[in-house]
């Protein structure tokens, strides 16, 4: 029976624009497109709001030069889990993989998909009812497409991809020559009360870069790793700050911060009404949809790839069922159903959003954790090259573990309960850790 598995494996056979096209593809999801007035509440001026998105941006590469660099010493399917794993031992590579298997990935699709369920109901002007069935055909058919061979998933991410960038394109294109507005010396006259700060609007744009380090999941299907993934992570990160700054800045060049304010996150909508008419909103709506599709591919591809490397350590409940590989299509099928099926019933009784917000803590402690991990490697294997080092070092994850503890720190400040509920979730993976651990033995 071991040998019959081990003759399945997953296929290393994504290239270079397949791990480019996941990192973008799962960044840009909604945020740029709805989180304009909300930056720009927070940071007080247009200024400060394009300064919020460089920064939030240069934070984020400052993180992926950090983990390009444990990436590709560690080229394994299972990302963050595998490195927590490596760096700190099976306990806390477990709570890591735990957190991001029980809730957050889950959460996460589930969210973005609700979302993506509101934006086709009123696309197609359905009845509300439809927003919830809508969103779990739609993860049930991105999900049966990614149990086919995993070029499948990876091609229609590339589609997704070049689509969304169309809408981003025109935003920018047309923001940058007709705009007429000072995209830089505007403050907000007409806010009625304190919605944040400068740190707020930082944190905001930093949810909106997140997602990048899930190609890191792919590490055992992505040919010659250690060159592509660093590859795919820098350039990718790179190209949504490059996106998102010239986004934002054409918006804030065509509208008055004032009306900006008051459209809140109805900005970009009348961006294209205004830009390109009644069909050009129509045609953003379809990007927007787009690149939320793109993005569900891209968290759908990703998270199960987790479930399927701690079931291949045999961590958890039904292991054997959930490390099944399908012969034919080498893709973890049951793996990726149960993800679809755990994200539908939150979907269906649960509110999403709120529970991936209540992971933020513990991913971004994970992330503090990865990011000095690359100090704790780096004298552990003095003396032996390395397949990237990280420029800037130590400087470079330095920076990305300040601006980590920026997160943690701000959702301690914000959300105390939540924090604390999100401790809990991780906590009851230590029974279950130490249950399997007595199974196995």
């Amino acid at each position: 029976m071991q040998d019959a598995k081990q003759e399945t494996t997953l296929n290393r056979s994504l290239g270079f624009w397949s791990a480019l096209s996941l990192v973008v593809g799962t960044v840009i999801g909604s945020g740029i497109f709805f989180k304009q007035s909300s930056v720009l509440d927070s940071a007080g001026s247009t200024g400060m709001a394009l300064l919020a998105w460089l920064l939030g941006g240069l934070i984020t590469l400052t993180a992926g030069l950090t983990i390009a660099e444990v990436g590709a010493q560690m080229p394994h399917t299972g990302g963050l889990y595998v490195y927590m794993e490596e760096i700190y031992g099976k306990l806390w590579g477990f709570l890591s993989g735990w957190m991001q298997v029980v809730v957050y990935g889950p959460a996460i699709i589930a969210s973005i998909a609700a979302y993506l369920g509101i934006l086709l109901v009123g696309f197609f002007n359905l009845n509300g009812s439809w927003q919830a069935p809508l969103a779990i055909i739609v993860i049930v058919l991105i999900g049966i497409l990614n149990m086919f061979e995993n070029r499948w998933g990876a091609a229609f991410q590339i589609v997704t991809t070049l689509g969304k960038l169309l809408p981003i394109a025109a935003i920018i294109i047309f923001g940058l020559f007709f705009g007429n507005q000072d995209a830089f010396g505007q403050s907000l006259h007409t806010v009625t009360q304190s919605t944040g700060s400068f740190g707020v609007a930082v944190l905001a744009t930093l949810f909106a870069y997140d997602g990048w380090i899930l190609v890191a999941n792919l590490g055992g299907e992505i040919k010659n790793p250690q060159k592509i993934l660093p590859q795919a992570i820098i350039l990718g990160i790179s190209l949504v700050l490059i996106a998102y700054t010239l986004v934002s800045y054409g918006i804030l060049h065509f509208i008055p911060a004032d009306t900006i304010h008051k459209l809140g996150q109805q900005t970009t909508v009348y961006f294209a009404n205004a830009a390109f008419g009644t069909i050009g909103g129509r045609l953003l709506n379809i990007g927007i949809i787009v690149s939320m599709v793109g993005c569900l591919n891209g968290k759908i591809m990703t998270f199960p790839r987790i479930v399927y490397a701690m079931a291949e350590r045999n961590q958890l409940p039904f292991s054997k069922q959930l490390s099944y590989l399908n012969k034919k299509s080498h893709e973890p099928i049951v793996a990726t159903l149960v993800i679809l099926a755990y994200a539908s019933v939150m979907i269906l009784f649960f509110n999403p959003d709120r529970l991936s917000d209540l992971c933020i803590f513990t991913v971004y402690c994970f992330y503090v954790a990865t990011f000095i991990g690359v100090f704790r490697l780096r004298k552990r294997k003095r003396g032996i090259e390395r397949p990237f080092s990280t420029p800037g070092f130590p400087v470079t994850p330095l920076i990305a573990i300040l601006g980590a503890l920026f997160v943690i720190v701000s959702e301690i400040g914000s959300d105390l309960p939540g924090v604390l509920l999100s401790l809990v979730i991780v906590a009851i993976g230590i029974p279950v850790y130490y249950w399997k651990q007595r199974q196995n033995a």
